[in-house]
């Protein structure tokens, strides 16, 4: 049985994060389109699967799963030898794997959705944008991309030197920001840019250029026909 995902067509938020996974992993799969709009993610049928009423969902041969975050763990870790190496198979190199991922959940997570929230979200409910809130959540960011900026001073990727899931999850929401016209991801000026090539910005552009990834904005999120 074909792994179905639950989710809209759009590339972004843990969406575009698991349909990313599964492009690097080279899984195939079953987009099973759902309707925010009309509300099908709040039917009875959906709730049974994810009692908060979200997407991402996966149906992996009956195995339900929700969160992107635990779905990109559990794909990158049942289809280790396939596609994209994404999570070590070594204990202290997934453990920075798992640090990395906890630091963007805790620090890096908050400032970007609190600036994507007044930039994106609230223009497209018709709302105007609060610039104090999206200047709060500049700040914020940037200050945590100062510490990014030491990280990247030592290792190429955040949890070493190579790309892993740690890199990919932060492409969740941050992306939109420059759309919103806040391009601070690929614009931070950190100190170490003259005197290191994997500064923020570098980082940035690595992992966001990645092939994987351009087709998935270019084109949507796509299953198998």
């Amino acid at each position: 049985m074909v792994l179905k995902l639950y989710a809209g067509t759009i590339a972004s938020g843990g969406s575009g994060i698991v349909a990313l996974v599964l492009a690097e992993k080279q899984i195939p799969f079953e987009l099973v389109l759902t309707d925010l709009a009309t509300g099908e993610h709040k039917t009875p049928e959906f709730l049974a699967m994810h009692p908060f009423g979200q997407i991402p969902v996966i149906d992996d041969d009956g195995f339900v799963l929700y969160e992107g975050r635990a779905i990109c763990r559990y794909l990158a870790e049942k289809y280790s030898d396939q596609g994209t190496p994404l999570y070590p198979k070594g204990l202290k190199e997934r453990a920075l794997v798992e640090q990395a991922i906890s630091v963007e959940s805790a620090n890096f997570w908050p400032p970007v959705i609190q600036i994507a929230r007044e930039v994106i979200g609230k223009p497209m409910r018709g709302l105007d944008k609060d610039q104090s809130i999206i200047d709060a959540g500049i700040v914020d960011l940037t200050a945590k991309l100062d510490v990014y900026e030491v990280i990247l001073g030592k290792t190429k990727y955040l949890a070493g030197d190579e790309f892993t899931l740690a890199d990919l999850i932060h492409l969740m929401a941050a992306h939109r920001l420059a759309d919103g016209g806040v391009d601070i991801m690929s614009t931070y000026p950190g100190p170490n840019v003259h005197r290191f090539p994997t500064c923020v910005s570098s980082w940035w552009n690595d992992i966001s250029t990645r092939p994987a990834w351009v087709k998935l904005r270019a084109e949507g999120i796509k299953g198998i026909i």
